[in-house]
């Protein structure tokens, strides 16, 4: 027998049990009836990410000498994303965690770096016909992510605090993206007086403004960008208006009969985060592919980026300021990935090719030959040749298994450039990364 609250109401346990049931499925037919109601008059998605990765680094960033020790451990990356879409506008939250393995102490309630963030969160507003606004933090990646990119590869990847207006039709898509940044050290998070910026770092800027417009044909489009970003202005410890950089150029990208080629063309102007004025600094680039069957895609290309030269005071160096940078330049992200800023510039040649090895398989084997557009204080300009290899396996829709490998070649010039004048004999890189995207919703 089983006794209830104070009803009296006396039943076998087995009544009970199938009474709780009846209750747990009409609570869950409830919930039911209410998502698709809601779903009447907006959309909800609930989405996820899991990406764990694991690396074997032994050169990787910079050469490492043989009294180093190996570099081996696991980051993870955790995401949690809600997406709300009304009528005349949508809303989207990301919750991030980016973590190594074992960093927590156990038993610990807080974090070790504070890596628990809101990711982005942002809301897109219909303004008219072919016009938004989205205002919020938020991924800003345009073309092939040279110039602007989300930087995926990084656990942490990039984004920004920004207003955008945004236009898009069959006759021309253009973005207009404007930004304040402003770090309050007040304790109360607010203070009445002064803007000065003191975030620093990874060309982390005060003001942003910049439009990006792309317009599309059969088999062609085009692009244009002119950005332009206020890094702060320090004197006697306070802001005193800022140093302004403005990067401009185009991408043009065709395919035809299965021949691709991609150009990129690029220059930059006006003051460095430090202050130092640009000249003439570029980047230009040009990618070809060819496929050769279902099964093999070859591709080749060549690009430029200006340095600093030694014998000039002038500054000459581009820097590809918000990129995607380790999609470019080889793997083990020896340029432009936290480094080789304002230096004596980099050539980059290289060949690729894609092999389709069945419907969830493919292999890419890429050779890179590097050397610096500028001399070095020695005049050696040979820096070396990278081999970079990725295995992609697509266990499931949501579930994809990657694994690489890259071994540097590195020359004389490349001791010289990273300081380092006896480095071990073998540099090389290896990592296996599985990327979950479940839909909760």
């Amino acid at each position: 027998m089983f006794y209830i609250s104070n009803s009296l109401y006396i039943c076998t346990i087995k009544e009970f049990i199938q009474k709780m049931k009846i209750m747990k499925i009409k609570n869950l037919l409830f919930g039911i009836t209410a998502l698709a109601s809601l779903g009447m008059t907006a959309q909800v998605s609930i989405t996820g990410e899991f990406r764990p990765r694991t690396e074997y680094r032994n050169g990787f960033g910079n050469l490492k000498t043989s009294s180093q020790e190996v570099g081996f451990g696991t980051s993870l990356r955790s995401r949690l994303n809600v997406g709300y879409k009304g009528e005349g506008f949508s809303t989207y939250i990301s919750l991030q965690d980016v973590t190594v393995f074992g960093e927590n102490r156990q038993l610990k309630t807080e974090d070790a770096n504070n890596s628990f963030a809101i990711f982005e969160a942002w809301a897109n507003i219909e303004l008219g016909k072919n016009y938004t606004t989205k205002i919020g933090r938020q991924m800003i990646s345009y073309d092939d992510q040279r110039i602007m990119g989300a930087v995926g590869w990084a656990q942490q990847a990039r984004t920004h605090d920004a207003f955008l207006i945004k236009h898009k039709s069959d006759a021309l898509t253009f973005d207009i993206g404007l930004a304040y940044n402003q770090d309050y050290s007040h304790p109360t998070g607010f203070v009445s007086t002064g803007n000065t910026y003191n975030t620093t770092g990874f060309f982390s800027y005060k003001t942003m403004q910049y439009l990006w417009a792309n317009k599309k044909w059969d088999n062609f489009s085009a692009s244009a960008l002119i950005l332009n970003n206020g890094f702060q202005k320090i004197t006697g410890g306070q802001g005193d208006g800022t140093y302004d950089l403005t990067t401009y150029g185009t991408h043009i990208k065709t395919n035809i009969a299965g021949v691709g080629l991609t150009i990129n063309a690029y220059g930059q102007s006006g003051k460095n985060p430090g202050g130092a004025k640009i000249k003439s600094a570029y980047l230009a680039s040009i990618d070809g592919t060819l496929k050769i069957s279902d099964v093999v895609t070859l591709g080749a290309g060549f690009e430029t980026i200006s340095g600093n030269d030694l014998t000039s005071t002038n500054n000459s160096a581009f820097f590809p300021i918000f990129g995607t940078n380790h999609k470019f330049n080889g793997f083990m992200d020896y340029f432009y990935v936290g480094n080789h800023a304002y230096s004596q510039g980099l050539n980059d040649i290289h060949i690729s090719s894609v092999f389709k090895l069945n419907k969830k398989t493919t292999l890419l084997a890429k050779a890179l030959n590097f050397s610096t557009s500028e001399n070095l204080a020695s005049g050696e300009t040979k820096l070396g040749t990278e081999i970079d290899l990725v295995l992609t396996y697509k266990l499931k829709p949501a579930v994809t298994f990657q694994v690489g490998y890259s071994q540097m070649f590195e020359s004389a010039g490349m001791k010289e450039l990273k300081g380092i004048n006896v480095p071990q004999d073998n540099q090389n890189w290896a990592w296996a990364q599985i990327t979950i995207k479940p839909k909760f919703l």
